[in-house]
């Protein structure tokens, strides 16, 4: 059977699944139901993309690239191989997806939503920003602590086939190549309702996975590298910060204390930005923008979720001979862990105990 009927007919089967789903649960459902519809009309082949003449040049260089590094991540980095990101959507949008984050005024633990088909998320996705920000307005008035985060692409986890976005081809081409590993990790391995562990997975694919399709084309990392610094940097701001944060919320002061003690950490969280900017940054200014804007719980929450266990995932790649292979198998061990359990392995992991 041809592979376009094949994709054809696992679309299909996918839709009168969401369709069932809608039916069972609501508005919401029904709002991703056609977003994700919106997705899937109108995608092109990017090998019948490339074969037009008159292509513009820009696009044809970022599709190859993408071309290129599609093939790459099943050959070498051993992620599926299947049609996602082998075809072209534009959608005309800055974002794919609007993610609303919710935490508890005086809690850094992030919100959870639980959905049928993947299990519970830190986040609550939307294709319509209006919609993502009527959900956060309205938590907002039962006093969460609320953000709202524009995504350049995300993954149905296979059930369907995802497409290349023009929400991507924004970035540079060192980060468009990782956030193509980062999506196409999610197909590999997700545990339900473990955010942190299928972002720090996905986003330590992202990270050695570029280092090393960089490397073997015999291109230099050090703008990446300096970068990836950069955000480690940014990161351990925040977790300090969540963590004084936590203790000041545990603490026995009353609730106007620890608002006013919550406040006063985040001033002390922007001028330690400042200091590093201007300091061993040299003046980079890229995080301007996200510390210009509220800093709350909900805020800080997405750096834990995307960051948190890649030190874990680190050690366990050292630990397999750096073979993805055996890295893959390890993670999947790791996946299918009780819990409480797999917390503890990545934490003796991210402590730097080798894998046993």
């Amino acid at each position: 059977m041809a592979r376009s009927t094949l994709r054809a007919m696992r679309i299909s089967s996918h839709l009168l699944i969401l369709l069932a789903v809608t039916l069972l649960s609501g508005c919401y459902y029904g709002h991703l139901a056609m977003g994700q519809w919106q997705l899937i009309r109108g995608q092109t082949p990017i090998t019948d993309l490339l074969a037009k003449p008159d292509l513009d040049p820009e696009l044809r260089e970022k599709l190859s690239l993408v071309e290129a590094a599609r093939s790459y991540a099943s050959t070498q980095l051993q992620l599926p191989d299947n049609d996602s990101y082998r075809r072209y959507k534009a959608l005309g949008r800055p974002h794919v997806v609007w993610n609303v984050f919710a935490a508890p005024a005086l809690s850094i633990e992030a919100k959870t939503w639980c959905h049928l088909l993947v299990g519970c998320l830190a986040y609550r996705g939307y294709f319509d920003e209006d919609k993502a920000r009527q959900e956060a307005a309205r938590l907002s008035q039962k006093g969460w602590d609320t953000y709202v985060g524009g995504v350049s692409a995300y993954s149905t986890l296979g059930w369907f086939d995802d497409p290349l976005l023009d929400t991507m081809l924004t970035w540079s081409p060192e980060r468009l190549v990782g956030l193509l590993f980062h999506e196409i990790s999610h197909q590999r391995l997700f545990v339900e309702g473990d955010t942190q562990f299928n972002e720090s997975y996905a986003s330590f694919l992202e990270l050695q996975g570029l280092r090393q399709w960089l490397a073997e084309q015999g291109r230099g990392a050090e703008a990446v590298e300096a970068q990836l610094r950069r955000e480690a940097d940014f990161s351990a701001l925040i977790q300090q910060a969540r963590e004084d944060l936590a203790a000041i919320y545990a603490g026995q002061q009353t609730e106007a204390d620890k608002r006013q003690a919550k406040q006063q950490r985040i001033d002390v969280l922007r001028g330690q930005y400042r200091a590093l900017r201007d300091g061993a940054w040299n003046g980079y200014a890229g995080y301007d923008r996200w510390f210009a804007s509220e800093i709350n719980n909900a805020k800080l929450a997405p750096v834990a979720l995307y960051n948190q266990w890649l030190p874990a995932f680190e050690q366990l790649f050292d630990d397999n001979d750096r073979n993805w292979a055996k890295f893959h198998l390890a993670a999947a061990i790791l996946a299918d862990m009780p819990e409480a359990e797999r917390r503890q392995r990545l934490q003796q992991l991210a402590a730097g105990e080798p894998d046993a």
